[in-house]
């Protein structure tokens, strides 16, 4: 799974670059000279192929960048076979394992979903003559976006994301491995304090990607677009990863204090015999 993880992180940000290039060959300015290219690569009668090398090296860079796409597509595939087999590990392990495996999964779900870019926005017009110029091209992570907003002082939405994204859904993954390691030990009733603390806030990741997505598609338009990246499905990996991680943790704990209760030795009264 954190194979599948890396090679997902690995070819997005691969497809990105290769975005990025071609973004950079759409600025005005290159347009300009493609055109010039063109229109002298007419007048030469074929002498002079300038234009048509030009279209070539586009043409690479396009086959490259969908290569790494579906290379991501194919390993975001990956990823989720082995999530469905994990889930089938239910029936062949202990409820305590089964919470081990489900807060590590959680846990490369997490760090992969928060690197690995999640939206990719672009700024673009079409104008006659030229084709369709891009003005900017930006790729979005979460992680990446938490320090731009503090590099940018908007710190009340980057404090929240941090939050919400980062703090407590870690806290939450390494309480739930916690008590599932010593759940025997009676320090492990601070986890099940602190997970049913942090239970209160159990919708407050599905509620990240909603504001998180309204907040990076804020001020779409007629020249925006807005392209879906596979961070965010390794994101919401982590979110369902979690809750069933929590609800096994759950029915863990009832059934060890019915065992303990169980093997407490009964004493009779003195007045009993």
């Amino acid at each position: 799974m954190g194979f599948a993880a890396f090679k997902v992180y690995d070819n997005t940000r691969s497809c990105q670059e290769m975005t990025r290039i071609i973004v950079d060959k759409q600025q005005i300015e290159q347009l300009s000279k493609n055109r010039l290219k063109r229109l002298a690569e007419l007048l030469s009668l074929g002498l002079y192929e300038g234009y048509s090398e030009l279209v070539a090296q586009q043409q690479k860079l396009q086959d490259a960048q969908l290569f790494f796409r579906r290379q991501a597509q194919r390993y975001t595939a990956c990823f989720a076979v082995v999530l469905g087999a994990i889930l089938l590990m239910y029936f062949a392990m202990t409820r305590r394992e089964f919470v081990v495996i489900l807060s590590l999964s959680a846990l490369i779900a997490l760090v992969s979903g928060l690197v690995t870019p999640v939206m990719t926005m672009s700024i673009h017009k079409e104008v006659e003559h030229l084709g369709d110029i891009v003005f900017t091209m930006e790729s979005k992570g979460v992680l990446d976006t938490i320090m731009k907003l503090f590099e940018t002082n908007d710190h009340v939405v980057g404090g929240t994301l941090l939050l919400f994204s980062i703090v407590l859904p870690l806290s939450k993954t390494f309480s739930l491995l916690f008590l599932a390691i010593f759940v025997d030990n009676r320090w492990a009733h601070k986890a099940v304090h602190l997970l049913q603390v942090l239970g209160k806030w159990s919708m407050a990741d599905v509620f990240v990607v909603a504001t998180f997505l309204v907040y990076l598609s804020s001020g779409k338009g007629d020249m925006s677009r807005a392209e879906i990246q596979m961070g965010l499905y390794l994101f919401l990996a982590y979110v369902i990863l979690s809750m069933l991680a929590s609800l096994s943790a759950e029915q863990m704990t009832k059934e060890q204090l019915a065992k303990d209760q169980n093997s407490q030795p009964f004493y009779p009264s003195a007045s009993s015999g």
